[in-house]
């Protein structure tokens, strides 16, 4: 599976507020975190140069948030349309930033209760550590 990520504008920053919603809410306020509208606008220009919207056989299937340092890859966010959840996109995601970043650590942090957990879980992550909303995980750089 390839994916194409082409670099977020000013003009998708409704959709990603959109996607930002359909995905999160109900895990954010599971969690007990409910924002705001400027909340979450203010979680979608969190690191904005780093946002990417995700392409899949020249569909727009979701987003991507993440950031290359020098020995790791810190990863924000990944939100796949509801339409097209359930179709491997996400591993595939994950996947192909590891191959194209290996061999970095990648760290994310993935709300508790979010289901996203056991996801990274079976990619290879590990809890590494916590705080009041989020567990922070981070994979084992292949070699």
């Amino acid at each position: 599976m390839i994916f194409n990520f082409v670099q977020a504008k000013e003009s998708d920053k409704e959709y990603l507020l959109e996607l930002r919603k359909m995905t999160m809410l109900e895990h954010l306020e599971r969690a007990g975190q409910f924002l705001s509208e400027k909340e979450h606008s203010e979680r979608v220009n969190y690191k904005f140069e780093y946002s990417y919207l995700v392409f899949h056989s020249n569909q727009l299937i979701g987003a991507v948030k993440y950031h290359c340092k020098i020995n790791q890859v810190e990863l924000t966010q990944i939100q796949i349309s509801p339409r097209h959840q359930g179709k491997g996109y996400g591993s595939g995601i994950v996947r192909q930033i590891l191959n194209n970043e290996h061999p970095k650590t990648v760290q994310l942090a993935v709300l508790k209760g979010n289901p996203a957990v056991n996801f990274y879980k079976k990619l290879g992550f590990k809890v590494i550590g916590e705080d009041a909303y989020e567990y922070h995980m981070q994979n084992e750089p292949l070699i």
